[in-house]
This record gives structure tokens, sequence and C-alpha cells, in this order.
């Protein structure tokens, strides 16, 4: 019998890494492989990038699909003079504070761009040879929309910065990309959740992602300071854009928030690790989810995400104003809170088929 395909998850090893992946839906220690494997779908390299997103640096540059009928040479590696220069950009992105998670994914995708190109001197790239690396790269392996433009980005970063030069923005313009709506759940199935656990430390952090629609990186970053009781608002502190925002705490989430506080009594971080006064690790927290799903008894790939785009759903389908959504969310742009029109139930539930008339 043929053996179903895998995807193999290989790194050196690192505890909280491999706590974190350990969390990824059906993922495996594979005694033979000696490596942690997940099962292949169509879709499991965008999965993988959405799960380790801001986490780690996802070098999948050896990934190709269970139904290609090629295999791929691999890449050089890469040439010192190269890598000078990308770790000179690298010191820049720092220096202008880009985040980590920025710095890390660019760094990646200009070696990756670079090695491809088999080390070819900087001040002879063109943009055929760019033209070359989508093609020949990213389009022959299918690799997704999301990886194509954040290839794109690094690249039209690197040579504006470093080689003050523009590539042609028609050639390096991004891929258009898919439209999806977001993932949401009901509230049933958000209540199942949230009480999945006893533990008020697990709750309290679930809770507090759905009831205030914060990102995983959000909730992890939180301070004691940040929770305004007496005025009943949530200070959210330079979050994505480099933006602080406020978000109204409930008298419901509040008192969640003070019984938790008087049982862990943290004493910097909202939620903290193990350590003195650092953060709770991403990895723990998934697991915190994947357990609670578990316990709850849902089967779907629910991620923390999941638990934001509810809120948001949920706040438009009472009737909130798309701009407070948008303020609380933190949104640069209207259109991003717009998706979530799409898959309020109010209205669509109103309209009659006519299949019914027949």
């Amino acid at each position: 019998m043929r053996k179903k395909p895998m995807v193999k998850l290989e790194f050196p090893y690192d505890f909280e890494l491999k706590e974190l992946v350990k969390t990824f839906p059906n993922c495996e220690w594979n005694r033979h492989e000696k490596a942690w494997c997940v099962p292949y779908t169509d879709d499991i390299l965008d999965r993988l990038i959405l799960f380790f997103k801001g986490k780690v640096w996802l070098d999948y540059s050896t990934f190709r699909k269970a139904n290609l009928p090629k295999t791929f040479p691999e890449l050089p590696p890469l040439a010192l003079e190269i890598f000078k220069e990308i770790e000179a950009f690298q010191d820049w992105m720092k220096n202008k504070r880009y985040s980590e998670s920025t710095v890390k994914t660019y760094r990646g995708s200009l070696e990756i761009f670079f090695r491809f190109l088999e080390n070819k001197p900087l001040s002879e790239i063109k943009n055929e040879d760019l033209e070359k690396f989508t093609k020949d790269y990213i389009i022959d392996r299918q690799y997704s929309v999301s990886y194509q433009s954040q290839v794109i980005n690094a690249i039209k970063l690197f040579f504006n910065i470093k080689q003050n030069r523009k590539l042609d923005p028609e050639v390096v313009s991004r891929p258009r990309k898919p439209s999806k709506l977001p993932n949401v759940l009901s509230k049933e199935e958000v209540k199942r959740i949230l009480e999945a656990h006893k533990n008020i430390k697990h709750r309290t952090m679930l809770s507090i992602i759905y009831a205030c629609g914060l990102r995983r990186s959000e909730v992890l970053h939180l301070k004691i300071s940040d929770v305004d009781s007496k005025r009943g608002l949530l200070i959210v502190r330079q979050s994505k854009g480099k933006k602080d925002r406020v978000v109204p705490l409930s008298d419901k989430t509040i008192a969640l928030l003070r019984e938790y506080y008087k049982y862990e009594r943290p004493q910097y971080f909202l939620f903290e690790g193990k350590k003195l006064n650092s953060k709770y690790s991403s990895g723990s927290l998934q697991k915190i989810l994947k357990s609670a799903l578990g316990k709850s008894g849902i089967k779907k790939p629910v991620t923390l995400h999941w638990l934001r785009h509810s809120f948001a759903t949920h706040l438009l389908e009472n009737g909130t104003d798309l701009r407070y959504i948008q303020e609380i969310l933190g949104h640069n742009s209207s259109r991003t809170t717009e998706i979530y029109t799409h898959v309020t139930d109010n209205s669509i539930r109103k309209i009659k088929s006519p299949f019914d008339d027949l």
C-alpha cells in the first residue's frame, strides 16, 4: 500500500520551538524520519506559513507539492559578498525599527532569491532575473501568492536602499491575491472553547483574545499597567504598524481579570511565563487553544486568529458601527474591516430563496 505523503519539519533542537511545533494540527513525531511530520494537503504550505508567521522563519525552499512529477535541484550556498550585503540590509531594517518577523522574513526571501541566481553580482541583476525567478522558482513550485508578494517586497526594498536603484515596478508588481473570507465561529462554539479550561490563567488568556479582538502578539505583550479598570479600557501598545489603541473592557471581562489577578499575582506582564518578568510564550498559548479544542469537541482547525475574526463578526451582527470595529481592531483601512460584512449571517438569513415559492 502506498504511503500517504507527509511534510517533514526539521530544525535544531529548541525546547520552545519543539513545543510550538507540537501544537500544529495533526503534527506527530515520526520515529523513522526522526522528525516532526504533518499530513500533506494542497494548502499545507499556506497553513504552515500562517501558523509560524511572526514566530519563526520558515525555510520552504526544498518544499515541493506531492503531485509534482519532477524534483528540483538544490540551491547553491550564499556567497560571502552577498551574505555581507544582506547582513548590512538587516542592520538597516533593525535601525529603522522594522518588526523582528519582517526582518527575518525579508532576509530569508533575499537569500532564496540570490541563491536561485547562483550568486550573480548585484550590479548585474536585471528585471529579467526577477521574471525568471518568479516563473522558474515560485510558479514552477506552485508556491503561494503570499510568498510571491513577500519576496517582491523584500527585493524592492533591498535594491532601493542598498543598491540605490529601482527595478521596473511593472515587472515586480504584486500578484493578485485571492479573496478569502475570514474563518468565523458561532457564539456557541466560542463559549465552548472559552469554558473548556478550568485553569483560570488559560481561560482568561483565551477569553481576552475574543472579548477584545486581540492578535496573538498583542495579548502576549500586555502589561498590568495596560488595564484601566476604572475607565473600562485596555491599552494595546505598539501593535501592528507601531500604533497604540484603546479597546473597551466590559464589566464581565474586568471581573474575570480581577479573579485571575488575585489567583496568579503577575508582576509585570499581564500573562507571565515561567521566568520572572518574562511574557508568556507563543507556543504555550497555541497549546492552550489546542487543548481547549480537544476538551470542547470542536473538530475545526481553529487558530487564535479565528477568535479575533469571530469577535469582529459578532460585533457587526449585534449592530456595532463598522467604523468603531475598525478602531477597535486597529485596521488602517476600512476596506480591511469591510470583509466581515461578507460573513455576517443576520442579513443573509433573511433572504428568501425563490426555491421556496415553487
